[in-house]
């Protein structure tokens, strides 16, 4: 029976500050440029008690752009892996929206739903930009957005939007 339940999280404004440029954000390049989101670390072992799987899934276009190396990216995230408990990281590398992993598309999301056999229906996915809310819903998760205000159209309807993480609590139960 699939029961086991998961919060996926986006990356780069969620996780971590995203710095923006054109008020649009923009990955981290190196570990040393990281600043965890407030609260966040509080966020996830207040989830990982109440037994959710924890799982970054993100968009790393930067790589095929060549304006950052896998090394980076990758040290990056075992960095939050670690710091954050999570049970694992999913990575798209491709700039091309037809690769089932890069989001809007769900790939990163079965990936990890076959591995840890979740129910999608009771899981998660908490991001700040139009393609996080793109794979949750295609994926049937409970979408909830951090509204940043970007400059960019929303092409997804959140079942949820909220300013900061703080107001998530009252959703996840």
């Amino acid at each position: 029976m699939v029961n086991a339940r998961a919060i996926f999280f986006d990356r780069d404004g969620v996780l971590v500050e995203a710095p923006t440029v054109n008020n649009l954000p923009k990955s981290p390049k190196t570990i040393n440029d990281i600043k965890l989101c407030k609260g966040i670390v509080k966020f996830c072992k207040f989830y990982k008690k109440k037994n959710y799987h924890l799982i970054m899934i993100t968009n790393q276009p930067d790589f095929s752009r060549k304006k950052n190396s896998k090394k980076n990216i990758n040290q990056i995230n075992e960095y939050l892996k670690k710091k954050l408990n999570f049970d694992d990281v999913y990575v798209c590398f491709s700039d091309d929206d037809n690769c089932i992993d890069r989001k809007p598309n769900p790939g990163m999301i079965y990936i990890g739903a076959k591995k840890f056999n979740l129910n999608l229906r009771k899981s998660f996915l908490i991001g700040d930009r139009w393609r996080d809310i793109g794979a949750g819903n295609k994926a049937n998760c409970t979408t909830i957005l951090i509204e940043k205000n970007y400059n960019e159209k929303l092409r997804y309807k959140p079942k949820y939007i909220v300013k900061n993480l703080n107001q998530i609590y009252e959703i996840i139960n």
